[in-house]
């Protein structure tokens, strides 16, 4: 019991330490540009914490969870998939495109555009881990080629093509129709309260929580999910034990781009129902601190994409109060990562030095 406790206690340690580091540091960065830290971080919780607020976190945290699990799919594997972003971007055009070219009843229109997001992600994705596996091309090269190919690329000139409508700044793709749109969770939050402003609780967030399950029962509860892990820490040693790792490396990629098609799927079918300028950039790249930051956990991706979401909602308050500028949430959220990579390798150390003295502890127990 003593020693889960202790596991327990040095698993915690680091993001509480990473999280202490980074307030105190951005506290001293307020001070030296002239603002109170104690009455800016005030301003972000009070703001933060009413309900209307909360919607738009939980909205925000929802992509950034499903960026986070992608991004951790391929980490599982030692994979570093920074294509994430071309994936969803791609994959959101795409399911715009067939999404507003249909009409089909309810249910069966909204699974196509999610099923067609999560095929293109993880076509687009898996071609990295081809190049890979075929012809040794890194696959952060790759996927950042990808990325450039996706946005700039297919997206650029094919954009023209299905733009519904005049050309014009906001001009998207044709509006999805009304079968195709995910229900919202209002429902559920006016049980307990009606002050919500007008906001909207995307129903995307059941579908991420789904993801988050499955890809724990995958790679840490399944067959599978152990031969994809042993295949990343040791690919010789997997293939002695009859698992390809080649073939691990294409599936991986596959379905952490598959994860990858989800991302933007809150703006399509939550919020504009088109592909057009409106849409959220950036994700693919805030869901790789997200997943470093929660350690590739489901649980742990969560409180960090909540984490993130927080300080992106409530930031918005510092600029109307004066105590801050906005920018220091950008500040607080780069030092978090930095103090998380930091404080986790060095707990990590302590835990490997600890166990190194109880298997020798144990090894010199049996042979007494």
């Amino acid at each position: 019991m003593n020693n889960r406790m202790r596991s327990a206690s040095l698993a915690l340690a680091a993001p509480l330490a990473s999280l202490l580091l980074a307030f105190l540091l951005s506290a001293l960065v307020l001070v030296l540009v002239g603002s109170n830290p104690l009455v800016a971080f005030g301003d972000m919780l009070e703001y933060g914490s009413r309900l209307e607020i909360v919607i738009d976190m939980l909205n925000r945290a929802t992509p950034l969870y499903l960026s986070g699990i992608a991004a951790a799919i391929g980490f599982r594997m030692n994979l570093f998939n920074i294509g994430v972003e071309g994936q969803y971007q791609l994959a959101m055009f795409v399911a715009a495109v067939v999404g507003g070219a249909l009409a089909l009843p309810g249910f069966l229109h909204l699974l196509l555009i999610l099923v067609v997001a999560m095929i293109v992600g993880g076509l687009w994705s898996g071609l990295a881990g081809l190049l890979k596996v075929t012809r040794g091309v890194n696959e952060v090269i790759g996927t950042i080629m990808l990325n450039f190919i996706a946005i700039g690329g297919i997206i650029a000139a094919l954009i023209g093509r299905f733009r519904d409508g005049e050309i014009s700044t906001n001009s998207g793709t044709k509006l999805i129709a009304e079968s195709g749109w995910m229900p919202n969770l209002n429902g559920f939050v006016e049980a307990f309260t009606r002050d919500i402003k007008g906001r909207q609780l995307s129903g995307m967030l059941v579908v991420a929580v789904l993801v988050g399950i499955a890809y724990h029962l995958t790679i840490n509860r399944s067959r599978f999910g152990f031969d994809l892990r042993a295949s990343g820490l040791n690919p010789m040693a997997a293939r002695s034990g009859g698992v390809p790792p080649k073939r691990m490396v294409v599936v991986a990629m596959v379905l952490s781009g598959a994860a990858a098609g989800l991302v933007g799927m809150v703006d399509l079918v939550s919020r504009y129902h088109r592909y057009d300028n409106n849409f959220s950039p950036g994700l693919g790249f805030a869901g790789i601190a997200v997943a470093l930051l929660g350690r590739h956990h489901p649980v742990g991706v969560a409180f960090a994409a909540l984490l993130f979401a927080f300080m992106d909602s409530s930031s918005s308050i510092l600029q109307v109060t004066g105590s801050a500028s906005p920018e220091i949430v950008i500040i607080m959220q780069g030092v978090i990562l930095l103090t998380a990579v930091i404080t986790y390798e060095y707990v990590n150390q302590i835990r490997q030095r600890e166990e190194t003295k109880m298997a020798a502890l144990a090894t010199a127990g049996g042979a007494a």
